[in-house]
């Protein structure tokens, strides 16, 4: 359990045996352990003053009555769940019973009585406080885990139940009985939306998110699919296209579903058979860490791992050598890079072996290391080009489909009953799906990370299956092109296909970002304000674009602004116990975007594409800034006055900073000089709001965390139990697309909609 805050900081190592699967199980326990570790490794003097005493004895107090709620809390979810009752039941008496003994052992009392023998210590057994300290921890971990599968049980039973409606739904022979049975269906799968919404938030593992994302994804989709496939079926009973559209749907469906309680459960049933292959970027990332591993083993690993692992890299590049689609030149590259990289390692194994042979090693050891890394470099050179091969792959399809003539063409038909046009754009789909197919492959190859890969594997399944399912609902149309319910549904899974594409889109620009050293989940700022609707100065103003000369030359200010974001960046993801939770992170990640896409500005890239759009986001971001000063002068009354003075003077430099960003954003300018020289001062004001936002955040985290940790240990029980047992409905995350719920809102307009059945 190397992440699990029962592991303490300070020396004492308490593992409560159990694995912790959600943040918010961890979250529950860290304000415990930090109280638990202020006892533990206190440390004891010769004389203690009482103030000092009684604040000891303050801290086991509140951990034992906070241990009392929480132990409450467990009590009850014992009498509520049976099958739970008698470990619910005996690890909330060995919490409450560990609480007890931490508050006796802290008593002042107990010391007073310790005195005669001439010390004073914090408590008068500290072995009875390590052992308790480890009841207490191993107990209320276990109570929360308990908690936890019941938020599991939850799932699995609102599974089953749509399991059962849709088994129903498959076998239905009338539109009544459809529409009654559909409307029990979606009210079930709402609650499934939010149950599992909640579980793929609160997933620790990255790579379980993913394919939790993934699954419901698909039941997004598909939701909608089922609705009007099993319309068309039911008014035209006799169709075999209309059959075969209708099963792919309720077979896609249970295969996600089935995926969802695999992720819960983490079942291995099916999971061991599901491995990811290694793709070729986690292969050059082993590769590079055995050759650098050889500086380390000189005398004692064999190096034929080396040559091994990078046989099997070159023979994965075939993927991209062998395709159709990759041109000769790109072919030849590829083949090239990977002949310098086989140079190189066998350079490196003659160079390592010569140096084991030596008796004067020391020597031969600059030799070894330049065979080291160039082997890195010839490696990285290669990674370098399949992604400029995939990438280039991926946006070349993006924008030969972004038009989606080939659905317009397909629908045009169908709906003329032209069935010899259907099966020639049947085909064409059916190229452009394959095409699509083979470059998600590819982009698996270079994402460069587990999520990313799991998405891309998402993507091109969902081409693969998509694709069938447009020609079987065109062909339905085509036989039946007055069918208003049939021209429903082909739309329907043309508009999955166009999302798809969408979501590609996006994903490729996640891949990108993490090739250029950012996470993947850097989101460039979308809502820019339209010219002349938020500014009436900027109405008159016109918007320009900067010349190549000009381009250069703030090239490398924007270098300098693209440095301090991802300093700020790297300060965000020390926030991880508070990620997301916490107002200084929010309006700082928000910041940190808007300062990125003025950065890519500076390069001729991104959303900003003129000088007003520019000067828009500088707008935005001093208006975000500001708001961030207001929430700093709120924080800073909960502080002492040191640290108080501490946020208050980083306050007035980002006050100052964003105030100066403002009124250059809002100066009128005329002429090209000018209005080269307001970019100019709008990105060093921007810079020098980065700045302070990079010696800001590691102070907040100081303070917060502190302030956290005197507060409270473990926190109000009803808050607690509301977020692990209740798992409330987000309504505003579930309607909005491409957060966490799926479909939910279309779902139930859907559900609005049905007395329109018969009508078509």
């Amino acid at each position: 359990m190397a992440s699990s805050p029962c592991s303490t900081a300070g020396g004492t190592n308490f593992d409560c045996g159990l694995e912790i699967k959600t943040r918010s199980v961890e979250q529950t326990l860290i304000p415990l352990v930090s109280q638990i570790t202020t006892l533990i490794n206190h440390k004891d003097k010769l004389k203690k003053t009482e103030r000092t005493l009684r604040a000891i004895q303050k801290v086991g107090q509140a951990v034992s009555v906070a241990v009392g709620r929480f132990v409450a809390v467990g009590e009850a979810i014992a009498l509520e769940n049976e099958e739970l009752k008698e470990e619910m039941s005996h690890a909330c008496f060995e919490a409450r019973k560990a609480g007890t003994a931490i508050a006796q052992l802290t008593d002042v009392c107990g010391v007073e009585r310790s005195e005669a023998d001439g010390r004073s210590t914090v408590f008068s057994d500290r072995t009875g406080m390590v052992k308790a300290a480890r009841m207490l921890l191993s107990s209320v971990t276990k109570v929360l885990v308990l908690a936890d599968r019941i938020v599991i049980k939850q799932i699995i039973s609102s599974r089953n139940k749509v399991l059962v409606t849709l088994q129903q739904l498959e076998q239905v022979s009338t539109f009544q009985e459809f529409v009654q049975i559909f409307s029990q269906f979606g009210n079930e799968m709402v609650e499934f939306a939010h149950l599992t919404g909640d579980r793929q938030n609160d997933l620790k593992d990255e790579k379980k998110k993913a394919r939790m994302a993934a699954a419901r994804a698909v039941l997004e989709k598909c939701t909608m699919m089922l609705l009007t496939a099993s319309k068309t079926c039911l008014r035209h009973p006799d169709c075999e296209s209309a059959r075969i559209n209708k099963d792919a749907v309720f077979q896609r469906m249970r295969l996600a579903l089935d995926q969802v309680i695999e992720i819960v459960t983490d079942a291995r049933t099916s999971g061991e058979s599901k491995a990811l292959p290694m793709s070729i970027y986690a292969g050059i990332k082993d590769f590079k860490g055995k050759v650098e591993g050889l500086r380390d083993s000189l005398y004692c690993v064999p190096c034929d791992a080396v040559a091994a692992q990078l046989e099997a890299l070159v023979e994965q590049t075939e993927d991209f050598t062998d395709s159709a689609y990759t041109s000769h030149e790109q072919r030849e590259s590829i083949l090239q890079l990977c002949l310098i990289t086989r140079q190189e390692t066998q350079q490196l194994i003659s160079t390592w072996s010569r140096a084991q042979q030596s008796v004067k090693a020391k020597e031969v050891t600059e030799e070894v290391e330049l065979a080291i890394l160039k082997t890195c470099q010839s490696v990285s050179e290669l990674r370098r080009e399949l992604h400029k091969v995939a990438v280039g792959r991926a946006s070349e399809l993006l924008k030969l489909h972004c038009d989606h003539l080939v659905l317009q063409a397909l629908k045009a038909a169908s709906g003329e009953g032209n069935l010899e046009a259907v099966a020639e754009y049947g085909r064409t789909l059916t190229e452009q799906r394959e095409q699509l197919v083979e470059t998600c492959r590819l982009l698996c190859h270079i994402s460069g990370t587990e999520p990313l890969e799991i998405t891309c594997i998402h993507a091109e399944e969902t081409f693969h299956v998509i694709g069938p399912q447009i020609i079987s609902a065109a062909q339905t149309l085509a036989l039946h092109p007055n069918s208003k319910i049939a021209k429903e549904n082909l739309d329907v899974f043309c508009e999955a296909w166009e999302s798809q594409l969408s979501d590609m889109a996006i994903l490729l620009k996640e891949i990108n970002d993490v090739f250029e050293g950012r996470r993947g989940d850097k989101r460039t700022y979308l809502s820019l304000p339209r010219p002349g609707k938020h500014s009436a100065n900027l109405k008159t103003v016109k918007a320009a674009k900067l010349d190549a000369e000009e381009q250069t030359t703030i090239a490398k200010l924007g270098l300098e602004l693209r440095l301090l974001t991802s300093d700020v960046d790297s300060e965000l993801e020390r926030w991880e116990e508070q990620k997301q939770e916490h107002e200084v992170v929010r309006q700082c990640q928000s910041m940190s975007s808007v300062a990125y896409s003025m950065y890519l500005f500076t390069r001729g890239e991104g959303l900003l594409k003129t000088t007003l759009d520019l000067f828009h986001q500088a707008e935005v971001l001093s208006e975000q800034g500001l708001q961030l000063c207001s929430f700093l002068q709120s924080f800073s009354t909960q502080l002492v006055d040191e640290e108080k003075m501490l946020v208050l003077s980083e306050m007035e430099r980002l006050a100052a900073s964003c105030q100066q960003l403002q009124v250059c954003a809002k100066t009128l300018v005329q002429g090209k000089s000018a209005t080269f020289q307001k970019v100019d001062t709008s990105i060093q004001n921007t810079k020098g709001i980065m700045t302070v936002l990079v010696s800001l955040l590691p102070l907040c985290n100081k303070l917060i965390r502190k302030s956290k940790s005197e507060r409270s240990s473990l926190g109000s029980p009803q808050h607690w139990r509301e977020r692990q047992i209740s798992t409330p409905v987000k309504e505003d995350a579930l309607n909005v697309k491409g957060s966490n719920g799926f479909g939910v809102k279309s779902l139930e307009q859907h559900m609005a909609n049905m007395t329109f059945l018969e009508s078509k």
